[in-house]
C-alpha cells in the first residue's frame, strides 16, 4: 500500500482521484486546499491530515519524509489550479514522491524540460491523467485506425460545448493567466486524444479566440480536423437544449459519429492502475498537446480556407 497526498482537495476533479486512490488499495495521508469545504474526505479518508495553508502542508510532508518510508508520501496527486501545477510537481519531486498531475501538466512547453531535468536528478517520476486514452471505445478506434490501409487523410470534426454559469468567469478557470484559457482548460483533453489517434500536428490555424469559445483547424499526420470549443450555453444545439442537457460532445471521423459518452466512471481508476504498475503517462506523452495549446493561445486569427471551417463557426 502506498501513501498519497493531494493538493486542491476542494476542487471539482478531486473526488475522482480520491475514488481512484481508494479503489487501488492505497491510503491518503494528507491534503491541502485554501478552501475548507472538504467534507468529501469523510467518504474516503476521514483520518487524513488537512491543511488550508500550503506552507504547513509542505512542512508536514517534509517532516514525514524525514521520519521514514512507512510514513512518507510516495505519491503527490495534484488537482490545484493549472498555473500551480509546475510548483506542486516540484514539491513532489523534492520530497521524494512521484507526481500524478491533472491536465494540463504545465502551461508552457519549456517547463516540461525543467521537470525532466528534475526527474533525472531525483529519480522520481512525473505522471499525468490522460484518461481518454484508456476509454475502451477510443482504444478500439485507435486499433481500427491503425489497421486501416487508407492513404487518404481522415476528415474529423470535434465539437465540445459545456455550458458554464457566471461563476466560471470569476473563478480561476475564467482567468487566462491561471487556466490557460478555454483551449488549455477544456480543449487539451480532446487535443491530446486527436494527436494520439491521428499523429503529430503538421499545421494549425485559429479561426475564433474569445473568452468563452475557440475554433480552428489543424492538419495531423493522418487527419484534417475542424474543431469548436465553447462554454457558452447559447452555442448548444436546439436538440440538446430541448433535452435539458448542459453539454454537447461530438467527434466525427469521416462523417461517422464516435460514441464515447458512456464509460467515464472508472477512467481515473484505470489510469491510476496503469501508473502504479509503472505504465503511466509521462512528460513526453503530454508534450504535444501542451505545445499545441500554447501555440493556439499565442496565435493570431487566420482567415479560414474553404473546407476548413467548423459548421458552428458559420453560425
Amino acid at each position: 500500500m502506498k501513501n498519497f497526498a493531494i493538493t486542491g482537495i476542494a476542487g471539482y476533479i478531486a473526488p475522482r482521484h480520491l475514488k481512484a486512490i481508494k479503489e487501488t488499495g492505497n491510503n491518503l495521508i494528507s491534503a491541502v486546499d485554501p478552501h475548507d469545504s472538504v467534507g468529501i474526505m469523510d467518504q474516503f479518508f476521514p483520518n487524513a491530515s488537512f491543511f488550508t495553508e500550503f506552507e504547513r502542508f509542505d512542512r508536514h510532508l517534509e517532516k514525514l519524509r524525514r521520519i521514514g518510508d512507512a510514513r512518507r508520501a510516495h505519491y503527490l496527486t495534484i488537482c490545484s489550479p493549472n498555473n500551480l501545477h509546475d510548483a506542486h510537481i516540484r514539491l513532489a519531486l523534492r520530497i521524494g514522491a512521484d507526481a500524478i498531475c491533472e491536465k494540463p501538466l504545465v502551461l508552457n512547453p519549456w517547463n516540461l524540460d525543467a521537470l525532466q531535468e528534475l526527474e533525472s536528478e531525483t529519480g522520481c517520476r512525473v505522471y499525468t491523467i490522460l484518461q481518454l486514452r484508456v476509454h475502451e471505445s477510443l482504444v478500439e478506434l485507435k486499433k481500427k485506425l491503425k489497421s486501416s490501409n487508407t492513404a487518404k487523410k481522415h476528415q474529423v470534426s470535434l465539437t465540445y460545448i459545456t455550458s458554464r454559469g457566471t461563476w466560471y468567469d470569476y473563478s480561476w478557470k475564467g482567468v487566462k493567466e491561471k487556466s490557460g484559457g478555454i483551449g488549455t482548460n477544456i480543449g487539451i483533453h480532446f487535443f491530446d486524444l486527436l494527436i494520439w489517434l491521428f499523429g503529430p500536428v503538421q499545421k494549425s490555424e485559429l479561426h475564433i479566440s474569445q473568452p468563452k469559445k475557440m475554433a480552428g483547424f489543424m492538419e495531423l499526420q493522418n487527419a484534417e480536423v475542424s474543431w469548436f470549443l465553447s462554454t457558452d450555453k447559447a452555442d448548444l444545439p436546439d436538440e440538446t437544449v430541448s433535452e435539458g442537457k448542459p453539454t454537447f460532445r461530438s467527434i466525427k471521423v469521416d462523417e461517422e459519429e464516435i460514441q464515447f459518452s458512456a464509460g467515464f466512471t472508472d477512467l481515473h481508476t484505470r489510469v491510476y492502475q496503469e501508473t502504479l504498475a509503472g505504465k503511466g503517462f509521462g512528460i513526453e506523452d503530454a508534450r504535444p498537446s501542451i505545445k499545441l495549446v500554447y501555440e493556439l493561445r499565442n496565435s493570431n486569427i487566420a482567415e479560414p480556407i474553404k473546407g476548413t471551417i467548423h459548421p458552428f463557426v458559420k453560425k
